[in-house]
């Protein structure tokens, strides 16, 4: 049997209480070693407040910030992450986000994916990166034991 770790189980009416959804997510779930990642943004996890309002670069560094946060959560790091997506909500963003993802990134070489998208959840989010890694088979009964005792 496969079991998934959970980290940071939400719903989405505490998320997004101005939308009428009710959605239970994660921002991460680990399942087999594969480290798949919510969608990041310029947002605090855990106060929920929007960062970066109107800069796109500074969105960019808390959605990164974030993906680090989570990876380690979840027993992983950068430099084990094999897949971004980006999705810019115009393309003029492109410089600025993928020159913060590159100081966060520098010599992972992950294979990447970047759209240009009408909207994201909320008018103020400018880019959302969400990201997959993969925990390397020696680390894995360590990561689930982290994990395990911080209650995923």
């Amino acid at each position: 049997m496969t079991v998934h770790d959970r980290i940071r189980c939400f719903n989405t009416a505490d998320t997004y209480p101005e939308q009428d959804l009710s959605n239970d997510l994660a921002q991460a779930v680990v399942a087999d070693g594969t480290v798949y990642l919510r969608g990041q943004i310029g947002q605090d996890l855990d106060t929920r407040e929007s960062v970066g309002v109107g800069d796109v670069a500074a969105q960019a560094e808390k959605a990164m910030a974030n993906i680090a946060m989570l990876l380690e959560e979840s027993g992983s790091r950068l430099d084990e992450i094999v897949k971004i997506t980006v999705y810019l909500t115009d393309i003029r963003y492109r410089e600025p986000v993928y020159r913060t993802m590159g100081r966060w990134l520098k010599g992972v070489h992950y294979v990447s994916t970047g759209l240009v998208v009408s909207a994201l959840a909320r008018p103020e989010w400018l880019v959302e990166i969400d990201a997959t890694a993969v925990i390397p088979a020696e680390r894995r009964a360590e990561a689930a034991a982290r994990r395990q005792e911080a209650g995923a």
